[in-house]
């Protein structure tokens, strides 16, 4: 039995109307192609004047088919959404669209575009939807073989950007489609990636316990302690691994150099976290 979640479905629309904005105000309004789908139904309404919500949803049937298939019922569904929301604002915010004269600085407007366009799509998908097409393609390549969702989209951009340079833009409009593409891409990285990030401390002491202690007691984060070895000295020892939030790494190394100033810390980054004191309470529901 799938459910749909009301909160998934608020934040797709928010995302598709975020994504749609950027692409009628900045890719329509200055000349600018996109990759993917997209690319492609901005390919139609600059040769043909063919309106992007209408080819929108002709060139997605395919995909919803694929994604159907592929990645299950409820992705399925909010893929619909996604896919429908995005046509619908692309209609709405072409009715009475902003005027934004920047054709003088298309630096920002490529700027610009990559950030509404990014964060449209990265919150879109970090909620379970695509806006069909390349999205689609995108997931399935992550899903099944590990890709990196915004790296993949940004090759398959860069070809339907060439084939756009080939048909209708100049080789400068060209250019800064591919810098909007390659911002956008990182964008959806960062939403999807870099929401929940946090810093993981590997802590390497002969005060092992007072400082798992320690932290437990003054900044309520868990420690795991795991068997380590010395490879020159073939002594045992307790390694302590620790995540906090990125805003908690100073007061984490104060508390460690208190107990033990020559303790090895190792500090990474974490890019993704979920679990008790970052996405679950302490009675393990939601935050």
């Amino acid at each position: 039995m799938f459910q749909i979640h009301i909160k998934n479905v608020l934040f797709i629309l928010l995302g598709a109307a975020i994504f749609s904005f950027g692409l009628v105000h900045f890719n329509m309004q200055h000349n600018l192609g996109e990759g993917g789908f997209t690319g492609i139904t901005l390919l139609l309404y600059f040769l043909w004047d063919f309106d992007p919500a209408i080819s929108n949803i002709i060139l997605n049937v395919p995909m919803f088919l694929i994604g159907w298939r592929f990645l299950g019922r409820i992705t399925f569904i909010y893929s619909i959404i996604g896919t429908a929301a995005v046509s619908l604002f692309l209609s709405v915010f072409q009715i009475k669209p902003f005027a934004i004269h920047l054709e003088s600085d298309m630096t920002l407007v490529a700027l610009f575009a990559g950030i509404f366009i990014g964060v449209g799509l990265g919150i879109i998908f970090r909620y379970g939807g695509t806006t069909g097409g390349v999205d689609i393609i995108a997931r399935l390549a992550n899903k099944y073989i590990g890709w990196n969702i915004g790296k993949t989209m940004f090759l398959f951009d860069f070809i339907i950007i060439i084939t756009s340079v080939f048909a209708i833009l100049d080789l400068k409009q060209g250019m800064y489609t591919l810098v909007t593409v390659y911002i956008g891409a990182r964008v959806i990285d960062f939403i999807q990636e870099g929401a929940y990030s946090a810093k993981g401390a590997t802590i390497i002491s002969n005060q092992s316990e007072e400082i798992a202690a320690t932290i437990l007691q003054r900044m309520d984060r868990g420690v795991t302690v795991l068997e380590g070895r010395g490879s020159y000295s073939g002594e045992k020892r307790d390694v302590l691994y620790c995540v906090v939030a990125r805003n908690e790494i100073v007061r984490l190394k104060n508390i460690i150099e208190s107990i033990d100033p020559h303790a090895f810390v190792a500090v990474s980054t974490v890019h993704d976290v979920a679990g008790e004191g970052f996405t679950l309470d302490e009675n393990k529901n939601p935050i």
